[in-house]
């Protein structure tokens, strides 16, 4: 079992079931007045259907210190590597759960 949080640090455990990973190239995102909820894609080539891969729930407090947190670690990405290029027109996809969608 993980020790309780002391001061600043927390006692995380990464199992290696998890450590390996899903990869995802599609992450839809809804929202309701008291959740996020981040749906992981993965979309194949010539493959009509996509699987949900994993399902996030989030508070809108923590989804906004994720935001935070991606924005920031972008931010370093780019002074380290440069700017990542965005395609110029991405898929348009419909909203599939109860609120407005966006997409990652």
């Amino acid at each position: 079992m993980a020790e309780p949080i002391k001061g600043n640090h927390i006692d995380i455990e990464l199992t290696e079931e998890i450590a390996d990973g899903i990869y995802s190239n599609l992450a839809i995102i809804s929202h309701s007045n008291s959740e996020f909820v981040i749906d992981f894609i993965r979309l194949l080539p010539g493959v009509p259907k996509a699987k949900v891969k994993s399902r996030i729930l989030l508070s809108p407090q923590h989804a906004k210190r994720l935001h935070q947190a991606l924005y920031e670690n972008i931010r370093k990405f780019e002074a380290q590597f440069g700017e990542i290029e965005m395609q110029e027109s991405a898929p348009q996809f419909p909203p599939m759960s109860f609120g407005p969608t966006g997409e990652a």
